[in-house]
């Protein structure tokens, strides 16, 4: 990918303290990673819903949806997750930086990609809670709504994660849930509670 040259940072007048303090928010990333079906766009849909209900400024990043528009390039080769993942970090990282909780659900079944988008997060001084929706293969499959897993098993569906594409699963996410024993209010209040923790919401 050629890069672009001659180009600078420009700093606005406003800081983002000020920003912040003005519009009475505090910004931050949630990101949610595991396998298709495993839960996190359910769970990730309602803790949107919740926080905007308590009056936070909250966008939901989806995988799918993203694929519509912005990534509508992409494929699904390695560089192609990586490039995805890349461009919807900058992206969470923007709405962050201007004082909304991105909520992402992407599969981003590398760990290097989405130690990437932390560290964008990190060197911005920026909240960054990756959430691990746990939930085992076969159950996953089970679920199976898009009837993607099927065409995968079938070989009408290549370079699929959890069939014949790895999934590396986090090793030190801020959160871990169990869609499957778990309910998805019982798992929005646990994201709230380390949100709070965090300190980019007063209260779970």
């Amino acid at each position: 990918m050629t890069q672009a040259t001659n180009i600078h940072w420009h700093e606005g007048d406003l800081t983002r303290a000020e920003r912040w303090e003005r519009l009475g928010t505090r910004g931050g990333t949630v990101w949610f990673t595991g396998l298709s079906a495993s839960g996190k766009s359910t769970i990730a849909s309602a803790l949107e819903q919740e926080l905007v209900h308590r009056g936070r400024v909250a966008y939901r990043l989806d995988g799918d949806n993203i694929r519509h528009g912005l990534n509508r390039n992409l494929g699904f080769s390695a560089e192609d997750r990586a490039e995805n993942i890349r461009r919807i970090g900058e992206v969470a990282k923007l709405f962050a930086d201007a004082g909304a909780i991105a909520i992402c659900s992407f599969i981003s079944p590398y760990a290097r990609d989405r130690d990437a988008v932390r560290k964008l997060h990190a060197d911005g001084g920026l909240s960054f809670i990756e959430v691990f929706a746990d939930t085992p293969i076969d159950v996953c499959e089970r679920r199976d709504p898009k009837g993607l897993y099927k065409k995968a098993r079938a070989g009408q569906l290549k370079g699929f994660t959890g069939i014949d594409d790895p999934y590396e699963a986090p090793r030190a996410a801020e959160l871990v849930l169990k869609p499957g024993d778990e309910g998805v209010e019982a798992c929005v209040g646990r994201v709230l509670r380390v949100l709070a923790g965090a300190g980019v919401i007063d209260r779970a």
